[in-house]
């Protein structure tokens, strides 16, 4: 697969602490935040914000921790051979994921939709594939191409189309302030990408 990681049956998400980064990092997270609380003007030694560093800290570490996790642990052989042919839609799938560009929230949902090619793959793994991408410094275009790209990969589908509506802070809380905008992508493979028809059953269905 795409990112990098193999050995599918020995890997087990369950067992192995991929959440968490090391010591170092933590303390290096840490120090961090201390130093950027000095630099807005704040006291780091006050009563509020004495923790507030190592809180953050900790924060940051989950919600990146799509870094240390990979498709192949996730999905954990959860692939199952199916003589399924039409259109699986997981809708509405949550998610929130981190601005690259100003360390701010993106906040939305996805809508994952394949097409069988003799497996489908467990319902909770779909999201939890969005997640790993979600969980990282993100543009929401390359989230949602990961997304389709990862699905593609481990099920090598007829086709995978996924939707993905959110709203960013960085919009919203700086710079032009725009509260009520939503940014809409997509990624469209296979026969998605194709097949008009298959491509308009696929937008009929999201508005049901």
């Amino acid at each position: 697969m795409r990112d990098g990681h193999s050995n599918l049956e020995t890997s087990d998400p369950l067992t192995r602490d991929t959440d968490h980064v090391g010591e170092s990092q933590l303390e290096a997270l840490t120090g961090a935040f201390h130093h950027i609380l000095e630099a807005v003007g704040e006291d780091p030694q006050r009563q509020g914000l004495l923790k507030t560093p190592a809180r953050a800290a900790r924060a940051f570490e989950f919600l990146t921790q799509g870094y240390r996790q990979s498709v192949e642990e996730i999905v954990n052989q959860a692939i199952f051979d199916s003589a399924a042919s039409e259109i699986v839609l997981v809708k509405d799938i949550e998610l929130y994921s981190m601005c690259e560009h100003h360390l701010l929230p993106f906040i939305g949902r996805a809508h994952v939709g394949y097409i069988p090619n003799g497996k489908v793959i467990g319902l909770s793994k779909v999201a939890r594939i969005v997640d790993v991408f979600a969980r990282r410094l993100q543009i929401q275009e390359q989230l949602t191409t990961q997304v389709a790209d990862a699905l593609m990969d481990a099920l090598q589908p007829g086709g995978v189309a996924v939707v993905i509506e959110a709203r960013h802070l960085c919009m919203m809380m700086r710079g032009v302030e725009k509260q009520n905008s939503t940014m809409t992508t997509s990624c469209l493979l296979g026969s998605f990408k194709d097949d008009a028809r298959t491509r308009a059953e696929f937008f009929s269905l999201l508005k049901r």
